[in-house]
């Protein structure tokens, strides 16, 4: 089995988040440790104190697993707040309708592995008037289409 080292991939900084839901994720950066192709999506993501993983979301037929690998996070989903340290995981199976998110609320970067299949289904944004389709991309949820942020 290849090693991969993350620091070697090129990050993508921050989300694709229509404004004004981006700004919490400004200072994240994520990098797919999977090559083109995979059958599932791995992302080695970077949280700075203060930043958030995600928008709180679920998917409807993605599962999705997240690896605390250094630092602490805050899981905020719809039973509350829920402390995790390094080397804990949380599972999120696909539509079960409980948005999630992890907060970075020390002083430390916080250092996640998230695992998934590739995004061919639904996403909702609990918080947000925001929902995330394949055939539509980011919409209003009255269906309306987001202006891409450079297009603003």
């Amino acid at each position: 089995m290849p090693r991969i080292d993350p620091a070697t991939i090129e990050p993508k900084r921050g989300s694709d988040y229509p404004a004004p839901f981006h700004l919490p994720l400004a200072g994240r950066e994520a990098r797919n440790v999977m090559p083109a192709g995979a059958d599932f999506v791995a992302n080695h993501v970077i949280v700075p104190p203060g930043g958030w993983s995600s928008q709180r979301h679920w998917h409807v037929g993605e599962d999705e697993i997240v690896v605390v690998l250094s630092g602490a996070a805050i899981l905020v989903d719809e039973e509350g707040r829920h402390p995790m340290a390094a080397g804990e995981i949380a599972v999120f199976p696909k539509g079960d309708g409980n948005g999630h998110k992890l907060v970075n609320e020390g002083d430390a970067p916080l250092v996640l592995l998230a695992v998934s299949l590739p995004e061919a289904s639904k996403v909702v944004y609990s918080d947000i008037d925001l929902i995330w389709t394949p055939e539509g991309g980011e919409q209003q949820r009255n269906g309306t289409p987001y202006p891409r942020r450079d297009q603003a």
